[in-house]
């Protein structure tokens, strides 16, 4: 299998849903491997060394136009490249700066409280509609509403606003994907259209009337200097804020309760011992990670793994697989809470390294317990169907039945 022909395995539709069995064919070929036109980088050695050196960039406008022409008119695109997720340094560094200071660990571990208060409530209410056998989807009840209602209240989104966000960040998100068809960038453009016009009047309401969220704050550092940071990349930055804000979690919400719901063992000990969450979350990211891949583009020449790499190479880091990467985990395939500092691949390294981990982690270590006590009848209604996509890995749907459900509202 070479770097073709594994990309065409892993875009194939049993491949988005399961691209595991493909990392495994790839492993037989070394850690990377490389192709005419992109390289693919499985093991986590080399994977990690690549998110951590800066020669090693992502996407900038230059090579944007070569690759993908037209992009500018896409509402999309522009969002997505417009922020710190898809620029470099000194422009990256600048952004993330600004932003920062909302997800410090002492700012994260102040919305314990609040995170442990949604998710009670929204547990609440699954038990409510499964009191009599109901099957209740737990994306919709439950793994969806709790990060986004965290980061929109981060941000200073209404309360009533939330459910408009679901169908914003789907449409939106293929972009991210390493294949796109014109009738999904129709969809995409389409949904960032409508975020960008919610979010421009959510910055106009701010400016106004100042509020004590990130929004406010950001609209507050563009309007006392402009060069610090521009009209476009204020607008970028919150629709990156916001959607990778809560889609990540989400997926990580879903995939981790599948894994859960199928090994009732430690599912039981994480009942009796929810200091243990910590642990479970690690290797639920490891595990099952709910971003599976991320790309890379050399700014020089570099040689990596044994090959050579002029400037301007593709590079697909392939981090679901990393995250298998039996020289870096005996027995990759078994979901082992007892490893020892799994250090998972799933929230990227260096530069890039996922603003919002902290925070993601955290609404998982809380979650995860209590669903766990609260419905301790939790089970599968069915097998739970995936979303078909490769970077962004999660369900689009997980039905279940809860059962009976224990009252005590302490973690």
């Amino acid at each position: 299998m070479d770097a073709a022909e594994a990309m065409t395995a892993l875009l194939s539709p049993q491949g988005r849903v399961d691209p595991y069995p493909t990392y495994a064919r790839l492993r037989a070929h070394g850690p990377v491997l490389q192709g005419p036109e992109f390289s693919l980088v499985n093991g986590y050695a080399e994977a990690d060394a690549i998110l951590r050196d800066n020669r090693f960039g992502v996407l900038d406008d230059a090579l944007r136009d070569q690759v993908l022409p037209g992009w500018r008119g896409s509402p999309a695109m522009e969002s997505i490249s417009r922020s710190m997720l898809r620029t470099n340094p000194p422009d990256h560094s600048r952004m993330r700066r600004l932003a920062a200071g909302a997800f410090t660990p002492r700012r994260i571990a102040e919305l314990r409280d609040v995170i442990t208060a949604q998710a009670g409530e929204l547990i609440d209410a699954m038990a409510a509609k499964g009191r009599d056998g109901a099957v209740v989807d737990v994306m919709a009840e439950f793994a969806y509403p709790l990060p986004v209602g965290v980061i929109c209240t981060l941000l200073g989104v209404p309360a009533a606003d939330w459910p408009l966000f679901r169908r914003w960040s789907a449409d939106l998100t293929v972009v991210l994907e390493p294949e796109i068809t014109a009738a999904e960038l129709a969809v995409a453009d389409r949904g960032a259209a409508e975020l960008r016009a919610y979010l421009t009047e959510l910055i106009e309401a701010r400016r106004r009337a100042p509020a004590d969220d990130l929004t406010s704050a950001l609209v507050r550092v563009h309007d006392a200097d402009g060069d610090r940071l521009t009209g476009d990349e204020l607008l970028a930055n919150l629709v990156v804020l916001l959607v990778a804000g809560f889609e990540t979690t989400t997926n990580l919400l879903g995939n981790g309760l599948v894994v859960l719901l199928d090994h009732p063992r430690e599912a039981e000990a994480l009942r009796t011992r929810p200091d243990l969450a910590p642990q479970y979350v690690e290797e639920l990211l490891r595990y099952d990670s709910p971003v599976q891949l991320t790309t890379r583009i050399t700014t020089t020449g570099v040689r990596s793994g044994g090959l050579d790499l002029p400037a301007g190479s593709w590079v697909l880091v392939l981090l679901g697989a990393a995250n298998r990467d039996p020289r870096r985990y005996p027995e990759p395939e078994r979901f082992d809470v007892g490893r020892a500092h799994p250090q998972p691949l799933s929230f990227g390294a260096g530069a890039h390294f996922c603003l919002g981990a902290g925070l993601a982690r955290l609404e998982a270590q809380v979650a995860f317990p209590l669903l766990v006590r609260r419905l301790p009848g939790l089970e599968l209604a069915a097998r739970p169907r995936r979303r078909p996509r490769l970077t962004l890995r999660g369900y689009d749907t997980l039905p279940v039945t809860v059962g009976g459900s224990d009252d005590r509202r302490t973690a």
